[in-house]
């Protein structure tokens, strides 16, 4: 085998068990299913050998086990002819096309999840912790929640699937529309995470990142006439092309400005610059147009130094008023400190309110910004004191190691300035 079966596991299994959601309506038996398939290869391919197809060995294997449970639970209630007529049933649907224009089984399920009857902060943990196999630890890192609160948003999103018996069906075309917004956040999620991996190394999930690029581009196939969805393939292909820089050879991170900018991959960049064109063509702007266009600046610039950042700051400003965040406030004083200097940058910081600031105050990326613009004003002992605060938000294995070497520098430009 090419690849360890964990990996292959990670890659393969949103899209074996948007397959068998898609065959048996039921999430919570869909994912038992798989996880017993799963089990079942760790067991019999180290001796038997791994199969020529694994994705389509654990599709039948879990299958085969989700009838078996399906079977059994209608001989219980006594229900023989009912559970012959079930496997009928389900082996015709395996064989089925469906009539909906989501031909993607991935796809699919997104959708699916996205249901507009749960809240959607529900909708997005669930989908993103059935679809990408996150854990609910890693999905609290993306919203900068408390673990608990997405564990919480789980399992009311599954009690109200199955109270209020809300079918996992593919939606009709015409209810695409209202599920699209949704959909677009999960597969902005994938981007995000498979960029900037919550927990491990940078890249310990890095296949998302080119699951979110097709989903992405099938959206856009799916959609051509929603900006919107032309736009964030915008931002994933500018993203991924930078990607291979990202990292050096010992895989400690590289910041923007030091990344070797003749390994990014030119064609997705003009391909991204392209793409946002017809996006912005449409006039009908939004929040993942003015990310992309973002994107694109840094990834045309020929150099860290020939970067227009006010032209970025601007697009902050723009941002804000689509997704006013505190997140977007603490990317938008990066930009205007580039443009107008640290002082100006953190000025934007400390007008956050008490609110925002609760909302962030345990994101490292906030304190780490801090840090960084405090240093550069030569106030290092609140520089110092911005990355130990930023350590002790529990960043990723690579930004911990660069937050503390960072640290380090700063720490010992002060000893030596004593």
């Amino acid at each position: 085998m090419t690849e360890p079966l964990e990996q292959m596991i990670r890659r393969e299994g949103g899209r074996v068990l948007a397959t068998l959601v898609r065959l048996v309506g039921d999430i919570d038996l869909a994912e038992d299913a798989v996880q017993d398939a799963v089990v079942a290869a760790l067991r019999r391919w180290p001796t038997d050998g791994v199969p020529n197809n694994p994705p389509a060995w654990l599709t039948t294997a879990a299958r085969n086990r989700a009838l078996d449970v399906l079977r059994r639970e209608a001989k219980r209630t006594a229900k023989e002819s009912d559970a012959r007529l079930l496997d009928d049933v389900l082996i015709s649907i395996n064989e089925a096309t469906t009539d909906s224009m989501v031909r993607d089984d991935l796809l699919r399920l997104v959708f699916t999840c996205c249901h507009p009857a749960l809240a959607l902060e529900a909708r997005l943990a669930l989908t993103l912790r059935t679809l990408c196999r996150m854990n609910t630890a890693e999905i609290a890192a993306v919203f900068i929640v408390p673990e608990s609160t997405i564990g919480q948003r789980i399992s009311r999103a599954k009690k109200k699937i199955a109270t209020a018996r809300i079918p996992y069906r593919v939606p009709a075309d015409h209810e695409l529309p209202d599920r699209l917004p949704a959909v677009l956040q999960v597969v902005h999620a994938l981007v995000t995470v498979g960029h900037h991996s919550p927990a491990g190394n940078l890249d310990a999930r890095a296949d998302l990142a080119s699951e979110g690029l097709r989903l992405a581009r099938l959206l856009t196939e799916l959609m051509p006439d929603e900006p919107e969805c032309t736009g964030l393939l915008a931002l994933a292909l500018v993203t991924h092309a930078r990607r291979a820089s990202r990292r050096d050879a010992a895989g400690e991170v590289i910041l923007l400005a030091d990344q070797d900018r003749s390994r990014w991959d030119r064609a997705q960049i003009a391909e991204a610059a392209a793409t946002l064109d017809a996006a912005v063509r449409l006039h009908r702007p939004g929040r993942y147009q003015v990310e992309a266009a973002i994107a694109c600046l840094h990834g045309t610039a020929v150099s860290f130094e020939d970067t227009d950042w006010s032209q970025i700051a601007s697009l902050y400003a723009t941002l804000e008023l689509f997704t006013p965040t505190a997140v977007v406030r603490v990317n938008r004083a990066v930009a205007v400190a580039h443009a107008q200097g640290a002082a100006v940058g953190l000025s934007l910081l400390d007008n956050l309110g008490e609110a925002d600031l609760a909302v962030i105050d345990d994101w490292h990326l906030l304190w780490s910004t801090r840090a960084e613009l405090l240093a550069r004003l030569g106030e290092v002992d609140a520089a110092v004191a911005a990355f130990d605060r930023a350590l002790e938000c529990s960043p990723n294995d690579s930004d911990r190691r660069f937050l503390l070497r960072r640290r380090e520098v700063v720490a010992t430009e002060r000893r030596e300035a004593s």
